[in-house]
């Protein structure tokens, strides 16, 4: 049941079969990417055509080894014009790949129980909140004067509205003339934000402070 379609002779018909395959399943994937992230048309798009494309790559180099490393080698070469990316869209990129090497190879029963067991288990870890943190993280960028003296001038702060805090980075702005702070911080409860950021201020001078959900990752694809 699980045995590939390809005998070994190139069809169209075969081939045509397993590119329909491909752009099937790599269309719900692509869909159901769009349903739980936030991602840009073109790249659910590149989602949904990469099966059939990864599909006739390997059914060009099955069995030419020196088609194979060629296409390796150009193939390595994309990697210099991409962008790191989210967890997700690198997981929908590799599920792509796998769909096509799958329909490629001619396995396209095995393909679509893949994708069907995929997809199954996605939805299930997006709707009960797998792996979600119980407090969210919050980035917090507080620029200071030169004249004021950083180390512990907020912690009396922090020990009030945070259970835990964290000074990421310091850098300096204004020709030497101000400071920003980077903190990673957890609020003992978040409706109290404001009332901390007006704190904040006042033993800042007033100065830019931001208070952001913690990121993880720091480029879009």
């Amino acid at each position: 049941m699980l045995n590939s379609i390809l005998t070994g002779t190139f069809t169209i018909q075969s081939f045509l079969l397993c590119t329909a395959c491909s752009i099937i399943l790599g269309g719900i994937v692509a869909w159901v990417h769009s349903k739980f992230s936030n991602s840009s048309k073109g790249f659910v798009m590149t989602i949904a055509l990469m099966p059939a494309i990864v599909q006739m790559v390997i059914m060009l180099v099955n069995g030419n080894l020196g088609t194979g490393v060629a296409v390796m080698g150009a193939f390595s070469l994309v990697r210099f014009r991409s962008i790191p990316g989210h967890a997700k869209e690198i997981t929908s990129i590799f599920m792509a790949m796998a769909i096509g090497l799958a329909t490629g190879t001619g396995y396209l029963t095995a393909a679509g129980l893949f994708v069907l067991i995929i997809i199954i288990v996605t939805c299930l870890y997006n709707f009960t909140g797998f792996g979600e943190t119980k407090q969210q993280d919050k980035d917090l960028n507080i620029t200071i004067p030169e004249g004021l003296d950083y180390s512990g001038v907020f912690d009396d702060l922090f020990e009030k509205y945070t259970n835990r805090s964290e000074l990421v980075m310091v850098k300096t702005a204004n020709m030497g003339s101000l400071y920003k702070l980077s903190y990673r911080i957890g609020l003992k409860n978040p409706a109290q934000e404001k009332a901390f950021i007006d704190e904040l201020r006042c033993r800042n001078g007033n100065l830019e402070i931001s208070c952001k959900k913690a990121s993880f990752g720091t480029e879009e694809l």
